[in-house]
Parts: structure tokens; C-alpha cells; sequence
């Protein structure tokens, strides 16, 4: 036997209206990403997040010039100009600008050099390269990014400028 729910007894069940839909979850990580964006860089000082984006470009910039020398199996290099403050890579038609408030020095193999202001770090085929020391530097912190001629190994070291102390 079989017992039949009266139509009196039934209800309607209504999806419960209780918590967010996605959108406005969506809306609300939208918020929060825009305020990280705007604010975080603002807590950590433009300048030292400047410095230490353009090390880490340089240093992107270095391993694609090398995996360019062995991918095609021929030498590679990467041009910097101290002057423009910008670099170039082998392959690409325009430079890459550094920032305009940071010092940069080159420490290069003599023949290299270009002129006073211009060098390159030369990658060879078996992933060798000439080597060099590229030194980006702003009031508070210095940045080294470092090529080892042997393995063509790049590496970036940060370090806070001491001050000198006056006498």
C-alpha cells in the first residue's frame, strides 16, 4: 500500500537566500586585488621595487641571450649601454630601458668593450660565456647580477649600500 503525501502537507521548498553568489564574490577579490595593487608597492618603497624589477629583467634577459647561444649553436650576446641606461638582446629590434634613477656600472671582459659607456656579456654554444659583473645601485640597496664565465651560470645578489660614516 502505498500512503500519498496530502497536497495540503506539501510545501514548496525554496533555494536558501542565505550566503553569496559569485558574482559578488568576483567583485569583492576584484576589490581586493585592485587595493593590493595600488598599495603594496607604496609600502615597499617605489624605488627599491624599481631597482630590483630591473635586476630581475636584466637577469631574465641574461639567461634568454644564453639559451639563444645554445639553442641556435652559435655565440650570443647581450648589449648594454651604461649611458641610456638600456640593453639589447640578440634577435629583438628594440632595447629594454632600465630606470633613470639607478646607477649602473659593467664589469666586462676587455673585449667586449664597445666604448666607455657600452659593452656586452658574450654566451658561447657550450653555455660558456665571457662572464661580467652588471651592478645596479640606488640610494639604499645594490643589486648584483653576476655571470660566471665557465658555466654561463646567471645569479642576482641583493645587498643594502652602507652608508659611510663621516669623521
Amino acid at each position: 500500500m502505498r500512503v500519498r503525501p496530502d497536497q495540503k502537507s506539501a510545501r514548496c521548498v525554496r533555494p536558501s537566500t542565505a550566503g553569496f553568489t559569485l558574482l559578488e564574490l568576483l567583485a569583492v577579490l576584484l576589490i581586493l586585488a585592485l587595493v593590493t595593487a595600488l598599495v603594496v608597492p607604496s609600502l615597499g618603497g617605489g624605488a627599491s621595487v624599481e631597482i630590483k624589477s630591473a635586476a630581475l629583467s636584466l637577469a631574465a634577459g641574461l639567461r634568454q641571450t644564453r639559451n639563444h647561444a645554445l639553442n641556435d649553436n652559435r655565440p650570443a650576446v647581450l648589449a648594454l649601454d651604461v649611458n641610456k641606461r638600456e640593453f639589447q638582446l640578440p634577435g629583438e629590434p628594440r632595447a629594454r630601458k632600465l630606470p633613470q634613477q639607478i646607477e649602473i656600472s659593467l664589469f666586462t671582459a676587455r673585449s667586449e668593450r664597445l666604448d666607455e659607456y657600452r659593452a656586452g656579456i658574450r654566451f658561447f654554444p657550450d653555455g660558456s660565456s665571457t662572464g661580467g659583473r652588471i651592478t645596479l645601485t640606488t640610494d639604499a640597496m645594490r643589486y648584483l647580477v653576476d655571470v660566471d664565465w665557465l658555466t654561463g651560470r646567471v645569479s642576482v645578489i641583493e645587498s643594502v649600500v652602507e652608508e659611510a660614516v663621516g669623521r
